[in-house]
């Protein structure tokens, strides 16, 4: 994995101000946010010492930050281990402007980065500038008045304690960036992966839904399919794979093809998902997977079912009645270390009545009893009962909270029988 890493790349775009220094303590290597809070050019430091590039300000008498940090530097090189120095003032030059100086305030620490024969060959110079903490601290105090050790000490560890909390919101927000662009590729590979061209021919009869979380990284996990199986039959399914971001996305998408080439083959639920529980053991992150596969035959009007650990698809009578297709349920896949046949269980239908498969994105919530959520749903499913599967849809996912997004994904089928 290392010669993957493009440790150039990786300095340059460190948020912390660096400089690398060779032994004889002359600047070999700079990255990016050192240039921008010092205001130096990069061919303006790499090359020289640097206590050349940032010599002490002549204007100040008690200027001494060369020194301190010279005698930083040469522990490091005498000791091999790094040296955190306490809070510094060290003035910088100010860009194009020869002989002026800036104030500055730094947090240093020099780490040594050690050779194959054990020596020191690098030095990593790390600075965080702590100026505008300190100028907010010195404007507090009465004119006048000398700080004594003890309150220079509390400040110092202040600094410090300033200067890590500025690198960790930067970090946070550079992860928070990383993950909204992951979470964009991730939901756009799941929408892609979803495409139904069997959907096409029942787009009175059924209705899908699919809503990616919202400020959260359980994104991409859940999926449904809609097969046609000639001549008259429909195959329905929907599943959640544990994880989140692209690996669940792309996990997903293995599976509910597996699913639906075997349901194709088989047309027998409890052995699709037999096939795809021994295809999930060959996928890293697929085990613990739940699923659900119905098959509709609209001639005989029966719909068999089996369930993989999923929440129980539920019938939706004409009159509001609801009834749980749970009489069909086995472990998540993986989860057993032996293969055992999956159950599976049919029930006849009327026409009118309607179909609702889901994820449990639609029906749990933190603290809270499933349950709850399961009679949640069908309270809501009786009142709508009427509707159609897209107006039924789109209820359905407002009445639950769940219509701009939730705590985790929601997958959602609906089909009139």
């Amino acid at each position: 994995m290392a010669a993957q890493v493009d440790h150039t790349a990786l300095f340059a775009a460190v948020p912390t101000p660096c400089l690398v220094l060779d032994p004889g303590l002359v600047i070999v290597d700079v990255n990016a946010a050192y240039l921008e809070t010092t205001g130096r050019a990069r061919d303006d430091l790499v090359g020289r010492h640097i206590f050349q590039a940032f010599p002490d300000n002549p204007d100040d008498p008690e200027a001494d930050g060369v020194r301190k940090v010279n005698a930083s530097l040469h522990r490091v090189l005498a000791t091999r281990k790094p040296d955190t120095m306490p809070l510094q003032k060290y003035d910088i030059p100010v860009p194009h402007r020869p002989g002026m100086f800036e104030e500055r305030w730094w947090f240093l620490v020099n780490t040594p980065v050690l050779g194959p024969d054990g020596q020191v060959a690098w030095i990593i110079h790390r600075g965080e500038d702590v100026t505008a903490f300190v100028k907010a601290h010195q404007a507090t105090r009465p004119a006048g008045v000398r700080v004594d050790k003890k309150l220079e000490a509390a400040e110092s560890l202040e600094a410090e304690l300033y200067a890590r909390t500025r690198e960790l919101q930067r970090l946070n927000e550079e992860l928070r960036r990383a993950h909204t662009r992951e979470r964009e590729v991730a939901v756009t590979l799941q929408e892609a992966m979803l495409h139904t061209p069997d959907l096409a021919h029942h787009y009175q009869d059924v209705a899908v839904r699919y809503q990616p979380a919202v400020g959260s990284l359980n994104v991409c996990g859940d999926w449904y399919d809609v097969v046609d199986i000639p001549p008259d039959q429909l195959a329905l399914a929907v599943g959640d794979v544990i994880g989140h971001g692209l690996r669940a996305a792309a996990v997903m998408g293995m599976l509910r093809s597996a699913l639906s080439a075997a349901v194709r083959a088989l047309v027998r639920p409890a052995q699709a998902l037999e096939v795809l529980g021994l295809y999930a053991r060959s996928i890293e992150d697929a085990l613990g997977t739940t699923a659900v596969e119905v098959i509709v035959d609209r001639r005989s009007r029966l719909i068999t079912y089996s369930s993989a650990g999923h929440p129980p698809p539920i019938l939706v009578h004409a009159d509001g009645r609801t009834e749980f297709l749970d009489q069909a349920t086995d472990p998540p896949l993986g989860a057993r270390p032996q293969h055992v046949p999956r159950p599976q269980a049919s029930l006849h239908y009327k026409q009118g009545n309607t179909l609702v498969l889901y994820t449990d994105g639609l029906i749990e919530r933190r603290d809270e009893d499933i349950d709850t959520g399961l009679n949640r749903l069908t309270g809501v499913l009786s009142e709508c009962s009427r509707l159609g599967p897209e107006q039924m849809a789109d209820a359905i996912l407002a009445r639950l909270g769940v219509a701009g997004g939730g705590s985790d994904d929601v997958a959602l089928v609906i089909v009139r029988l």
